[in-house]
């Protein structure tokens, strides 16, 4: 299978509800990085606080690698920068701010193995094993990115520690370029229509301004999501996929 068939599978799956995708559970998400929440699950998240469910969030990883180079953001102006971007996303999707973890392991250093990957599973498990029902959303482990596929890898463990559902979300996964060899992947789960929500999505994506805008200017080769690429991570529906 290329990346086409796959992705279009993922289009092509059939419309859940909140009531079939959750299951009368807590929607927890798994964020790599601040922004990753409101792009992959931005939709259902607000759904979710309209319908009177009170989700949470865990961002992994601290966000500081998106501008290295900034002399107005250095490192810890930068990722308290990106903490203050999350609590405003959450608080147009009307999540509340103690609902928002942040674990701060360094950008691009999530891990994917051995003790630290350990050390992060337990420090997630602690954080939300007083949620009721939790339901983990984390990346799909084909998303493009390590970060990604370090906190895919803590999510496996995560819901296998509390018997938890555990749905893959799609950020970079995307992005695959069409023609990309992905061999045998089973695709099942759910599209979730965003119709109702698309404006609230849009807002709360609008408060990264670090990512989206030209806040941070003064480095060149600094991180920006780009017209194109959000227009590739946005252009459909959620897809929220079942880990076996």
């Amino acid at each position: 299978m290329t990346a086409d068939d796959v992705l279009s599978a993922a289009r092509a799956l059939p419309n859940g509800s909140l009531t079939e995708i959750l299951e009368g559970g807590t929607p927890i998400i798994l964020a790599p990085h601040q922004d990753d929440e409101v792009i992959g699950c931005g939709g259902l998240l607000a759904a979710a606080t309209h319908a009177g469910i009170a989700p949470a969030i865990v961002f992994v990883t601290d966000g500081s690698g998106s501008h290295p180079n900034s002399r107005a953001y250095p490192r810890d102006a930068l990722i308290a920068l990106r903490q203050r971007e999350a609590r405003g996303a959450a608080h147009v999707l009307g999540i509340e701010p103690e609902r928002l973890h942040f674990m701060r392991i360094r950008d691009t250093e999530a891990p994917h193995d051995g003790p630290a990957l350990v050390a992060a599973v337990d420090r997630i498990v602690s954080t939300i094993v007083t949620y009721p029902k939790p339901v983990i959303f984390a990346p799909w482990d084909h998303d493009p990115h390590g970060d990604h596929q370090a906190v895919h890898k803590m999510a496996v463990h995560v819901a296998r520690a509390l018997t938890a559902r555990h749905l893959s979300y799609l950020v970079w996964g995307w992005t695959l370029p069409a023609n990309q060899e992905m061999g045998g992947i089973k695709i099942a789960g759910w599209r979730f229509r965003v119709d109702d929500t698309r404006s609230q999505k849009s807002l709360a994506l609008d408060a990264y301004k670090s990512q989206v805008a030209d806040l941070i200017d003064d480095d060149p080769a600094g991180f920006r999501l780009d017209r194109d690429t959000l227009r590739a991570m946005l252009s459909g529906d959620e897809v929220y996929l079942l880990n076996s």
